[in-house]
């Protein structure tokens, strides 16, 4: 299996900055705006992205975490003690998350929000997108677009959670 580093921290940093900018700008700031970052490295991006508007613009969004375990489509029993923990309704929320690939991971993401509340809108920030989609979901927000064979992989790392900020693509 060989590897190839797609971004090094500097490169997640720009980027992250740039999408900042877009969210900005898209959004006409940020009044009414949450982060709601998929669980697990959808919820520290969003953290950066919240870190980085506050410098700019010297608001603090809030962010919250989605965990879409209980959403999934290929699990057959669901648990109906899952709630989040943040009013939404009438938000306009930012999914985040590091790779999209099929959309189900995002589908997911929405079905359990809207299980609980009404944003006003739910737009979609992510690193990569690699393609490959099975659903009809876009990025309204992207870091970058990675054409992969279906045979590839994206894999992000973050300090958080894996010690070190790089996102590679495995062949093979």
């Amino acid at each position: 299996m060989s590897t190839k580093i797609i971004f090094n921290n500097e490169a997640i940093l720009r980027t992250i900055t740039r999408i900042c900018h877009e969210i900005l700008e898209r959004n006409k700031g940020v009044t009414n705006v949450v982060l709601a970052g998929i669980k697990t490295r959808g919820y520290f991006l969003a953290l950066r992205i919240s870190k980085k508007i506050e410098q700019i613009e010297n608001i603090k969004l809030d962010v919250v975490e989605v965990d879409i375990s209980n959403y999934r489509d290929d699990k057959k029993i669901k648990s109906n003690n899952f709630k989040l923990n943040y009013n939404l309704e009438n938000k306009i929320v930012i999914l985040v998350d590091d790779v999209m690939f099929t959309g189900r991971t995002v589908r997911a993401a929405i079905d359990c929000i809207l299980d609980f509340y009404r944003p006003s809108k739910i737009m979609l920030a992510v690193l990569v997108d690699r393609g490959h989609r099975e659903l009809p979901i876009r990025a309204d927000f992207v870091g970058k677009n990675i054409p992969t064979s279906i045979n590839e992989k994206i894999k992000v790392h973050l300090v958080e959670v894996d010690n070190e900020d790089v996102v590679l693509i495995l062949n093979g």
